[in-house]
């Protein structure tokens, strides 16, 4: 880490401790509770008496040395369960009080700094996975990432802000982080320059970002970060949470208003720190990326690899899950169980697995699975070999937060859904493709991106002649594309128990007609209209 903001961290956990305490004794809410550890990445499971701990790592790499730390934990620590989300990090889950503070202090000596995890504070800086080993993409934008990430950790003590900043790097149209719709996003083009993007966000009243500058050199992105922080703490709403995010500016100031009042500040920050103002002024704020770190350094750590190796031949390397690098003979697997929740076991065997691997590493995803990377023909093979258990079809890559079992928050059992309908739908032995990618949601914080889904469901309670049951909304039409987003809006609410068989005959009716779904639901959609109105009764 090139800031030392452990030194500057450790002592805080003093702090937390003692409000664990009193929260376990009764001297604290709930809502208490979780205003104050959320700024620890922390928050108490439902039922207030195991914990989750959110690990945050700049674009989802999980190096080796990370990785064994984790693996390590879960033996020492008993950890029942790891979550992976959908902002690249990863989530302990099951932990008892007792144990919080020692594997949050040894989490953050390891290199994962959990602070800021949660609450009003910078979150984990996302960037695109494959970013820097994928063909198609315009430049590896993973440095950048890292150093963003670094930077915005020196605002966690420092400013007090509105809400919760998501900050991501876009290198590939294919838009994994959503850059075009966060509180600022960077889209990497074919001449080697960032678009910025800022406020958007999904959640309640979600919104798509808005063009703040283009063609700007990937070496001044700190300037367009200070510049999001400064309007974000001047024209942000700190009395009512409900509409404190970045989005609610932009409808605030409206489009033109929010795009003038960026910019301004903006071109203050350019003042401040660069020509005669800067000669003249006593900031000592380093925003040339050139100054605040040895950016070749951190290209260094994710460099190319230049190991190559002659492809074996073989039918597994066409699997599905495998993906040709950039880098000759190089290879990503991915990997992802469902709903994201990685078992210890799983963990450990990832690890152990990996270990022997000269440059092997992990990168998350933003929808809650892995790629395992820099592999030779032969380890693609052995860890393909070693991860049967991962999702097998598009639709069994589906996203689902953590859900209303575990979530303080949560409306809706988004796991428990989600592995419902993955055993009924296997049973149709439907080929992939044939039902979407599904995106799910407990509550309407959107954790589970239900929003730019194909299809997505988002927890709630439908009022039926026995009572109020569990349900979920139906979302459909939601595409994140670069040029090509859309926000679904919300539909109809189905029974939580009747969706396994919903999309369990919605895939019936595209398989009759020979089709995949995109292409079924853009011939025939009063079909899906029809198949909703149905369940929704």
């Amino acid at each position: 880490m090139t800031k030392d903001y452990l030194t500057g961290f450790l002592p805080d956990l003093d702090e937390f401790r003692e409000k664990t305490i009193q929260f376990h004794k009764g001297e604290l809410s709930v809502a208490e509770y979780k205003k104050f550890s959320g700024g620890f990445g922390s928050y108490a499971q439902r039922g207030g008496q195991k914990h989750m701990l959110r690990l945050r790592m700049a674009g989802g790499r999980l190096t080796k040395e990370r990785l064994k730390f984790i693996a390590e934990s879960c033996g020492k620590y008993e950890i029942g369960r790891l979550k992976m989300t959908t902002c690249q990090s990863i989530q302990l889950h099951d932990l008892e009080a007792g144990q919080l503070c020692d594997l949050m202090k040894e989490a953050w000596q390891a290199g994962m700094i959990s602070r800021g995890g949660g609450g009003d504070f910078p979150r984990n800086v996302m960037a695109t996975p494959l970013s820097g080993l994928q063909k198609e993409e315009y430049f590896n934008v993973m440095p950048y990432a890292v150093a963003a990430g670094e930077y915005l950790m020196g605002f966690i003590k420092t400013v007090k802000f509105p809400r919760k900043l998501k900050v991501c790097f876009s290198s590939h149209p294919e838009n994994e982080t959503h850059a075009t719709f966060r509180d600022l996003g960077f889209v990497a083009g074919p001449n080697h320059t960032f678009d910025v993007y800022a406020a958007g966000g999904l959640g309640i009243k979600p919104s798509l970002g808005i063009c703040v500058a283009k063609n700007i050199s990937p070496d001044k992105i700190l300037y367009y970060i200070k510049a999001m922080v400064e309007t974000f703490v001047t024209y942000g709403n700190y009395e009512n949470r409900a509409r404190s995010r970045t989005r609610f500016m932009a409808e605030a100031l409206g489009e033109d208003g929010f795009r003038q009042a960026y910019l301004k500040k903006l071109e203050e920050i350019f003042a401040l720190h660069t020509g005669k103002a800067a000669m003249d002024s006593k900031s000592d704020e380093a925003l040339e990326l050139s100054e605040y770190m040895d950016l070749e350094e951190y290209k260094e750590a994710v460099r190319p690899v230049t190991k190559q190796e002659v492809p074996i031949k073989s039918h597994i390397l066409s699997d599905e899950r495998i993906f040709p690098q950039r880098q000759e003979g190089l290879y990503a697997v991915f990997y992802q169980p469902a709903g994201g929740i990685l078992t210890p076991d799983q963990a450990i065997r990832l690890y152990h697995l990996i270990k022997p691997m000269e440059e092997v590493e992990i990168r998350l995803t933003p929808k809650e699975g892995l790629y395992v990377v820099n592999c030779s023909a032969a380890q693609a093979q052995v860890i393909l070999s070693a991860t049967k258990d991962s999702a097998q079809t598009l639709f069994e890559t589906s996203v689902a937060c953590i859900g209303a079992s575990v979530c303080q928050v949560g409306i809706g059992d988004s796991q428990a859904l989600l592995n419902a309908c993955i055993k009924r739908v296997r049973q149709e032995g439907f080929a992939s493709g044939v039902l979407p990618k599904i995106h799910i949601s407990g509550c309407p914080s959107s954790c589970g991106t239900h929003q730019i889904g194909k299809i997505g469901f988002r927890g709630g309670i439908r009022q039926t002649p026995e009572g109020p049951r569990p349900a979920f909304a139906i979302f459909t039409g939601g595409c994140p594309i670069q040029g090509r987003e859309v926000l679904a809006d919300m539909g109809k609410l189905i029974l939580a128990e009747d969706i396994p068989e919903f999309l369990t005959e919605l895939g019936r009716m595209v398989e009759e007609e020979g089709m995949l779904y995109e292409e079924w639901t853009e011939k025939y959609p009063e079909k899906l209209n029809e198949l909703i109105e149905r369940y929704a009764g």
